[in-house]
């Protein structure tokens, strides 16, 4: 097994099942893993706005991460508006971003780039793979960073060398850490406010609330 298909692999075993790709020569061997997996839906985007647009409005419905593909550091910087949206929204999203052969990095060819940096500005969580074997590991930390609460944007770096080594094996999805109850004081404050008389308004969303139906009525 090659450690596109550890990845694949570990995606899907972790329910992410659709990737909104726009894919360059980089991310070959993803794409013949992608293609031959199918459990995961690809759809392609002709442009990487599209792509991580998709992938937000699709993981605000599902409720679940979507992940992308983009090609390189100008890849995901195409895509940066929707993944600062994304970001903003707290919306689980995992974006693959390939990159040269980590042996191919020290010549700074023309489509070089330090991606880990473009992709702070809208990931809360950041990761380039610098192994076959540890990339299994590597994307299912990914998955669990997406998966946090409130939702999060991962974003794993796959070097092409990395992603056709062999050697590499899935990993097992990672145990996510439920969401910490509201203090009780914030709770008394928000009813306070809401008895008060005055005008007031209630902004409401996320996975969360969603998915916890509740009720409340003043006195």
């Amino acid at each position: 097994m090659n450690g596109a298909q550890a990845l694949m692999r570990t995606l899907v075993d972790a329910g992410v099942t659709t990737c909104f790709t726009n894919p360059g020569t980089s991310e070959m061997h993803f794409v013949a893993a992608l293609d031959s997996e199918p459990n995961m839906r690809a759809v392609l985007a002709l442009f990487e706005g599209v792509a991580t647009g998709a992938a937000d409005g699709y993981a605000r419905m599902a409720g679940r991460p979507a992940a992308t593909l983009l090609h390189l550091g100008c890849g995901i910087g195409n895509g940066l508006a929707n993944l600062h949206n994304a970001r903003k929204a707290k919306v689980p999203l995992i974006n693959i971003v390939g990159d040269h052969a980590t042996h191919h990095v020290q010549h700074d060819t023309q489509l070089q780039s330090d991606i880990e940096t473009v992709a702070r500005n809208v990931s809360h969580w950041v990761r380039t793979s610098q192994s076959a074997q540890e990339l299994g590991r590597d994307a299912a930390e990914a998955i669990e960073a997406a998966h946090g609460s409130p939702g999060q944007v991962a974003t794993l770096i796959l070097p092409a060398d990395v992603s056709w080594n062999e050697g590499a094996e899935p990993c097992a999805p990672l145990s996510v850490t439920p969401p910490s109850a509201v203090p009780t004081t914030s709770i008394e404050r928000v009813a306070a406010a809401l008895a008060s008389g005055q005008k007031t308004a209630l902004l409401l969303g996320g996975r969360d609330f969603e998915q916890t139906p509740c009720a409340w009525r003043p006195g």
